[in-house]
């Protein structure tokens, strides 16, 4: 299978997902916990809790997309490994698809992605730590994206019981998924604080049409740009006055393709 095709294919089987977990006004099905004793806690509007439970809940829909498709599932072995999920096809291809959500800001721009490391098993391709598979052995990396709102004012120390499900507000409304490989929605910056993650566009056009930073340049420019990119601790460490660029704009000049 080439990738053109399982990007298509997965594109099908995550259409309509959004009405799957929302109710008819949009709401987040998904409530709250619930105990042994049917008391029903409200979700944590912790972007991480949220992540994670859209996760769990959306993967008895990837292995149906698996089943249907002939792939094996091979899952990270650990929270920091690469990818969230390793989809491999009778001919031995391997497909890197990891899940990745943000909330919407306003209406056009989200509040930011990452999209795995820069350094590690993103530089060293050939190498297996943190890393399912070597990462020169996947035909694909992919994301699959889940954009959201969230809803203000959410009392998270009051609790339900069951009777009262009706009542609980969702922490989160409105979906809207995205599949795009990694580098077609990335752009020339980390993704976050002092962390060595690749960071994505935020317009919400951008990652649905993949139009990010590289998506003119192309792939081979995006792996360059991000392969060689230093942090100003790294530069510190290789005892450099500073990182060769910080930019894409300061790349071109110091690739001379400007």
């Amino acid at each position: 299978m080439d990738k053109k095709t399982f990007i298509k294919l997965l594109r099908e089987a995550v259409n309509g997902l959004d009405k799957d977990i929302s109710t008819k006004d949009g709401s987040w099905i998904v409530k709250g916990f619930i105990d042994v004793y049917r008391n029903i806690y409200t979700i944590s509007s912790d972007t991480k809790v949220i992540s994670k439970i859209i996760e769990l809940y959306i993967f008895p829909k990837i292995l149906e997309f698996a089943t249907t498709n002939k792939l094996d599932v091979i899952l990270a072995k650990a929270q920091n490994h690469y990818p969230d999920i390793t989809f491999r096809d009778k001919e031995g291809n391997l497909f890197a698809v990891d899940l990745k959500s943000s909330y919407r800001k306003d209406a056009t721009h989200i509040n930011g992605m990452t999209l795995g490391a820069f350094t590690g098993y993103f530089r060293k391709r050939k190498e297996s730590k943190n890393i399912t598979c070597p990462y020169d052995d996947y035909k694909a990396h992919i994301v699959l994206g889940v954009i959201y709102d969230t809803v203000p004012d959410i009392d998270e120390r009051k609790s339900y019981t069951l009777e009262q499900l009706g009542e609980i507000v969702s922490v989160i409304k409105n979906f809207q998924f995205f599949v795009q490989e990694k580098w077609l929605i990335a752009t020339d910056r980390p993704g976050s604080g002092n962390t060595k993650n690749i960071g994505s566009v935020n317009a919400i056009e951008d990652l649905i049409n993949g139009n990010g930073t590289f998506a003119e340049l192309g792939e081979d420019v995006f792996n360059d740009y991000w392969m060689f990119y230093l942090t100003s601790d790294m530069a510190k460490k290789a005892e450099l006055p500073k990182p060769y660029y910080s930019n894409l704009t300061e790349y071109k000049q110091f690739k001379h393709l400007e």
